[in-house]
């Protein structure tokens, strides 16, 4: 009996850590995925593209257009994102120093949701894992807010 209460208490002491190891493998699998969507769009690398985002992709967003303060709808298909990363930054307009910074929000064992804050503006993520992998599988995004005469954000 003593035994099998020393054993139980290893196992409680042990399984916590386990889970939360697993937990951070699976937190930096969805990190990778989306830096792969970012980094493909600003290294002009589509091939990260075609392997961090599914290609059922459901991506919507809202864009400004220059000098303009009203949004347009812009739904993208994947093909059309994979064409982007091939084009976007062809001419450097990224700086090296554009953010991308990932706030992993949400890891389950077969969901996830994060958020990304790019030179284009904030993209929201939900990802699935797909034969072991985090892939993007639905992207709503914005562009930057209009700032006003003060140049405060409107929101």
């Amino acid at each position: 009996m003593k035994k099998l209460k020393i054993l139980i208490f290893a196992f409680v002491l042990v399984y916590p850590s386990a889970a939360y190891a697993q937990s951070d493998t699976e937190k930096e699998g969805v990190r990778q995925a989306v830096l792969d969507y970012v980094e493909g769009v600003y290294d002009v690398a589509p091939e990260r593209i075609e392997r961090s985002v599914h290609p059922d992709l459901f991506k919507r967003g809202f864009i400004r257009k220059r000098g303009e303060n009203t949004y347009s709808f812009a739904p993208m298909t994947f093909a059309e994102l994979v064409n982007l990363a091939r084009t976007y930054n062809k001419d450097g307009r990224i700086p090296k120093t554009a953010p991308k910074e990932i706030v992993v929000f949400d890891v389950l064992d077969r969901t996830a949701s994060a958020k990304l804050t790019a030179a284009w503006g904030v993209d929201y993520f939900h990802l699935a894992k797909v034969s072991d992998k985090w892939m993007i599988v639905n992207i709503l995004w914005q562009g930057p807010p209009p700032t006003t005469a003060t140049g405060a954000k409107n929101n």
